[in-house]
């Protein structure tokens, strides 16, 4: 008899002599009630040996024998070496007709060498997602950089957003994944469908500015927006960040089928430019999406809202800096300076900060508090002609590169160089020392 079985012999004594109940002998015990009652009425039938479990020194029908053993680890030593305990038990069972569970093989093969412990790796799981409720609830934006054209023309991007409630997708091509084409993709989602709740994107920097670690958590920092991200933030729609592709998968599995479905389409069609893979993708390849491979949303309340008279999309989705005005009403922008117009000037004006803003057709606006000011290049201002050089006057020449300096009184003989009367004389062509001699008063006079 075991101690576990001495300890439970002990308190169930306690329960026929009355000193203990049943159901408080179940708690010490970790039974049930009922096992405890079942277990008093062996213990008064059969002694203290009626508590012992009935298969005690009986053979387990499971325990395999030694020649099963070894005909197990043959076989994998000579067919299922890389396989592993768990698809080789597999193998050996369907195949052999060895029937041996995964956890007795793993330690045979252990013990005969063949198979090592390995250290289990924490992996990163990713768990399911169920879908947004409704349409425009949260859309996922991405780009693909994949030769759609195979060879036939330039490389492009395939920038994209689904829904997340019904796939329904968006799509564009671009020679260039920049600010630029991302903000044209967004006016021509945002034209006809509204304005989502939520955008779903990766860390990349045109959404996010990715600064270094602060030294401190609670270290106080600027507030930084990219372009985008300003523009969500002025059309009132929400960004989120996945942390790993597979949190973005329904976008991803798109770009999957695009690049084979889309791939194909492209090289049937004989695709060989930007403007022919952007009229396929629209009017073929989007149609064909959207009607095949789309579900209908769980609740049939579209979450887009509409555009308000207030949302520019033209200012919105432009860039945009901030420049101080200077004192003469003129602000400096892309090496240019630009002159306010008079009859715009407000008080405030000078030394304030304004919004400038260069749109998708290259034009500048310049905007203060809610007005905006008309503007104009100003011609660089003329630098004025150098002096002419003095006759007689050697330009000095400078030093060639490399050379050491040259000391300024290197050459110099004082008994070489003329009497200053003398340079005088023949400069200015006047007075002399010599036309003074035997004179009272000299220069005075």
């Amino acid at each position: 008899m075991k101690q576990a079985d001495r300890d439970r012999l002990k308190v169930l004594h306690e329960v026929e002599k009355g000193h203990l109940g049943q159901k408080e002998a179940g708690e010490q015990l970790k039974l049930s009630e009922r096992w405890v009652r079942k277990l008093a009425s062996r213990l008064r039938k059969e002694g203290d040996g009626g508590i012992l479990h009935r298969l005690r020194g009986r053979a387990s029908k499971r325990r395999i024998t030694e020649a099963v053993r070894e005909k197990a680890v043959k076989l994998v030593k000579r067919e299922y070496g890389d396989f592993g305990p768990t698809l080789a038990a597999e193998y050996l069972a369907e195949k052999h007709g060895v029937k041996i569970s995964k956890e007795t093989l793993r330690k045979l093969l252990m013990e005969a060498g063949v198979w090592k412990r390995q250290r289990r790796r924490v992996e990163e799981i990713h768990m399911w997602r169920a879908r947004r409720a409704c349409r425009g609830e949260l859309v996922q934006w991405d780009s693909s950089h994949h030769d759609g054209l195979e060879g036939r023309g330039p490389k492009l991007y395939l920038l994209a957003m689904i829904d997340d409630a019904t796939s329904q997708a968006w799509a564009g091509f671009a020679e260039h994944d920049t600010t630029e084409e991302n903000f044209l993709l967004l006016g021509n989602y945002l034209t006809p469908w509204g304005r989502p709740v939520d955008f779903y994107t990766d860390k990349h920097s045109l959404f996010t500015v990715n600064r270094p670690a602060r030294r401190a958590e609670d270290e106080a920092g600027p507030e930084a927006w990219t372009q985008i991200g300003r523009a969500l933030r002025e059309l009132g729609i929400g960004w989120i960040a996945a942390h790993s592709p597979q949190a973005k998968g329904r976008v991803e599995r798109f770009f999957g089928t695009a690049q084979d479905r889309l791939v194909k389409g492209l090289r049937q069609a004989r695709v060989g430019n930007l403007e022919e893979a952007r009229q396929y993708l629209e009017q073929e390849y989007l149609p064909l999406w959207n009607r095949r491979f789309t579900v209908d949303a769980a609740n049939p309340t579209d979450g887009h809202r509409r555009l308000e008279r207030t949302h520019d999309l033209a200012a919105i989705l432009s860039h945009v800096e901030e420049r101080g005005v200077g004192h003469d009403y003129t602000l400096q922008y892309h090496q240019r300076r630009y002159q306010i117009a008079r009859t715009d000037i407000r008080p405030g004006l000078r030394g304030a900060t304004v919004r400038v803003e260069e749109r998708g057709d290259e034009t500048v606006w310049v905007r203060f508090r809610h007005h905006y000011l008309s503007v104009q290049v100003c011609d660089p201002p003329t630098r004025p002609n150098p002096l002419p050089a003095r006759p007689g006057v050697k330009k000095i020449s400078p030093a060639p590169t490399g050379s050491k300096p040259r000391n300024w009184m290197e050459g110099f003989q004082l008994g070489n160089s003329q009497p200053v009367w003398k340079v005088i004389k023949q400069e200015t062509g006047g007075w002399a020392p010599d036309q003074g001699k035997g004179s009272a008063g000299g220069v005075g006079r």
